[in-house]
């Protein structure tokens, strides 16, 4: 794979004193979405380039790149979520947002703590297109949004799929926190497999994701090798809503967590 130059007027030094702020503030309230971002700014150098440079050499990575789409736009456009037809992808994705109450242009505006995200360039955007399918991510992976658990499940799925220092320090620190809040090692397997699970997967940032919208999800899931998170659904059923969203200062409610 071709070896690309890294983000213009980077250090390619990680912030380990930033990183440890934001986690523990993170760790204290899960609903503080800013200290993730802070935590991908510190802590994953180099991984846009090696994720750009992956992009480009999939088979239809160069039209993906040469486009651009700001898929922020496309997912904020009612008229674009409307289509989708009971069954799909994209049908499943409506009723998260109807759901929860969160928003592509929600996770937008929490993200401009990373000005890096901001700029016009290719390593920007691809950044901004990983941002913007999380929630989708959520919806494939069958991990709930609104809880402390599902989060830190696919931060580690996500870490399996795009590299990033970012993503393992969040899910190792969720997991090990778990320890002494719950009580027992079902969080952390839970994690663990989202882990295994996004190593096994297809690369889903490789994906045209309008295309994958209109795809029935269930065929969307084996076609992407997604396997049924058991160890999740056990944590989440024996931990309880309360245990399963202990990050999170609102636990009962649909806390908009974004990490």
């Amino acid at each position: 794979m071709a070896k690309l130059p890294p983000f213009p007027g980077t250090t390619g030094r990680r912030d380990w004193r930033t990183a440890f702020d934001a986690i523990r503030k993170l760790l204290a309230n899960g609903d503080d979405t800013t200290q993730v971002f802070r935590i991908m700014r510190a802590l994953n150098v180099g991984n846009a380039p090696m994720n750009y440079a992956r992009l480009i050499a999939t088979t239809q990575g160069g039209r993906l790149a040469s486009e651009q789409v700001e898929l922020a736009a496309r997912f904020s456009d009612p008229a674009f979520v409307a289509q989708f037809g009971p069954g799909t992808v994209g049908a499943a994705y409506r009723h998260f947002l109807e759901t929860t109450g969160y928003s592509a242009d929600g996770l937008v505006a929490v993200s401009k703590v990373i000005n890096e995200d901001q700029v016009q360039h290719p390593y920007a955007w691809f950044g901004r297109r990983v941002r913007d399918t999380h929630d989708i991510w959520h919806v494939l992976t069958g991990y709930q949004a609104d809880e402390s658990l599902g989060e830190a499940c696919l931060v580690a799925f996500s870490y399996a799929q795009v590299g990033g220092l970012g993503w393992a320090f969040i899910a190792v620190a969720a997991a090990l926190k778990s320890l002494k809040a719950t009580g027992n090692t079902l969080f952390t397997r839970a994690v663990w497999e989202g882990y295994r699970h996004g190593r096994r997967a297809q690369w889903l940032s490789g994906e045209d994701y309008e295309a994958l919208l209109a795809e029935p999800i269930d065929a969307a899931r084996a076609r992407l090798g997604i396997a049924t998170p058991t160890a999740y659904l056990k944590a989440q059923r024996e931990l309880g809503p309360e245990m399963a969203s202990y990050l999170s200062q609102r636990r009962g409610d649909a806390a908009p967590v974004a990490a």
